[in-house]
This record gives C-alpha cells, sequence and structure tokens, in this order.
C-alpha cells in the first residue's frame, strides 16, 4: 500500500507541475489577433481554391513503410554496436527480427504499396 501512495504522490506532483507549465506559458504569452492568421498558408504563396483537400492514401501508406524500414535501420545500427557481446542469442534475434521485417516488405510488394502511380 506504501507504493501506491508514493505512485498517487508522484503522479499529482507530475500533473500539477503541468498544470503550473500551461499557466505561466498562457500568462505570459504575447497575444495578436488578426484575421490573417487563421487563413491557410502555403510557402508564402496565398491558396486558390479549397486549401483542405484529399490526398491518396498511398502517399501515406507509402511514408509509414518508409518510417517502419528507417526505424529497422536504427535498431540493426544499435545491435552492430553490441554484436560481439550478444554471442550467437543475439544472431539469432536479429535474423528473427530481419526475417518479419522481410516478410512484411514482401506483402506490401504484393500488395502494391511500393507501386507510385
Amino acid at each position: 500500500m506504501n507504493n501506491f501512495v508514493l505512485l498517487v504522490v508522484v503522479i499529482l506532483i507530475a500533473l500539477a507541475l503541468v498544470a503550473v507549465a500551461l499557466g505561466i506559458a498562457k500568462a505570459i504569452a504575447p497575444r495578436s489577433y488578426n484575421a490573417q492568421k487563421g487563413e491557410a498558408y502555403e510557402c508564402g504563396i496565398p491558396t486558390r481554391g479549397k486549401s483542405w483537400m484529399q490526398f491518396k492514401v498511398g502517399y501515406y501508406l507509402f511514408a509509414i513503410l518508409f518510417l517502419m524500414f528507417d526505424v529497422e535501420t536504427v535498431f540493426l545500427f544499435a545491435w552492430a554496436v553490441v554484436v560481439q557481446d550478444l554471442g550467437i542469442y543475439g544472431l539469432v534475434s536479429v535474423l528473427f527480427f530481419l526475417l518479419i521485417l522481410v516478410l512484411g516488405l514482401a506483402y506490401a510488394w504484393k500488395k502494391g504499396a511500393l507501386e507510385w502511380k
């Protein structure tokens, strides 16, 4: 029960600190309101037509796949740094990791997610 009380105290202190930080930021923030701030802005060129338009889902899917394989590279770099200390268990683990990623890539390729239309 003692640990639970400590956890509640830490959570309450964290919430209080966040509330105080937001209150201070709101109190000292500069206030300048004009209609131009509410307009859409695109590279300094005034927009023509609707500012909100739909994009193809393929763009988002392509970006998510890129991020997935980018994160894979980060994990492989960390693995390469400590590969000598891990031994055969580290090798098997990273091969399983790569197998899952290759299967994901094959699935995305088969579904046509990598085709830029």
